[in-house]
């Protein structure tokens, strides 16, 4: 019996050791790894010379272009987090409903999401292109436009539509972890709300959406990680160009790495970047949690 008793507290632990085992090998592992380059002299083969203290990060941060980087990352972070949260969130409130096709409908929503990025930020650019895009071939065919018009005349412009084709992949996977919350509401919680005359906009305020809180809160955080560590749609629709106009921080570091040879601040930028999504996604979840509580 004790032997017993003794293996059912080791139990669990046995069970979950090969998931620990593989963070360790495959997250843990490159992420010390990576802040070893950071703060080391790294040759442009990769290999790692000897300690350098803060000089990658100084390179970096004392960069001209490492704040228009930022910058990008920041606006292309939050615009798409953002924009793909409130349309993925009103998507799901009307794909909760019953109607005629409602299956049909869920499985186009999700087309998006199962396609790779890479092809989506192809179709984009082909969409968009000045010469041969199908959107200048469609408005001209509609006669709205008389000629066809560059849509990519500036670097913002360009980096409007990678924020457009950010936002279009990323509502499928907002709109269906919101539908999860939605479809576990119990519905005796709206009927209740009826009887009491609420409103519509009353129910959605004061039932939907504080009982769908934990999937919003799930979603965002995942989006947020996702979402600014997004390399296929910028690197496909512009490589960062011109001259680093639409780069984000995971384009930037690929550069410096891959195109200059300079690992160690390219693993500086790493860190950077794993610091304020640290940050930023600490800070919501406590805020999440604490307004959960009151």
């Amino acid at each position: 019996m004790k032997k017993k008793k003794g293996f059912a507290k080791i139990e669990p632990y046995i069970w979950i050791l090969p998931s620990v085992l593989l963070m360790s090998v495959f997250i843990l592992v490159p992420i010390f790894y990576v802040f070893r380059m950071a703060f080391s002299e790294v040759s442009k083969a990769g290999r790692i010379k000897g300690f350098a203290g803060m000089a990658n990060f100084n390179k970096v941060l004392g960069s001209p272009v490492f704040g228009m980087v930022l910058k990008n990352t920041v606006i292309w972070t939050v615009v798409v987090v953002g924009v793909s949260t409130v349309l993925g969130f009103i998507l799901a409130l009307l794909l909760n409903n019953k109607f005629k096709g409602r299956k049909i409908a869920r499985a186009i929503i999700v087309f998006p999401w199962a396609t790779t990025l890479v092809i989506q930020a192809s179709a984009w650019n082909f969409i968009i292109n000045t010469d041969y895009g199908t959107l200048n071939t469609l408005l001209m065919k509609l006669h709205l436009i008389d000629h066809a018009v560059n849509w990519t005349a500036t670097a913002g412009a360009y980096f409007a539509w990678e924020m457009a084709c950010g936002v279009f992949v990323t509502i499928p996977f907002v709109c269906f972890t919101v539908l999860a919350g939605l479809q576990s509401i119990d519905a005796t919680y709206y009927e209740a709300a009826t009887v009491d005359g609420a409103s519509y906009w009353q129910s959605l305020f004061h039932i939907t959406i504080p009982l769908v809180k934990p999937s919003l809160t799930v979603s965002t955080v995942l989006n947020i990680i996702y979402v600014f560590n997004s390399f296929p749609i910028i690197w496909t629709m512009t490589k960062g160009d011109p001259a680093n106009r639409t780069d984000t921080l995971v384009t930037y570091l690929y550069k410096l790495a891959f195109y200059n040879g300079k690992q160690g601040q390219a693993a500086a930028v790493s860190v950077i970047g794993f610091l304020i999504l640290l940050v930023c996604a600490s800070v919501y979840m406590v805020n999440t949690l604490k307004k959960g509580e009151q």
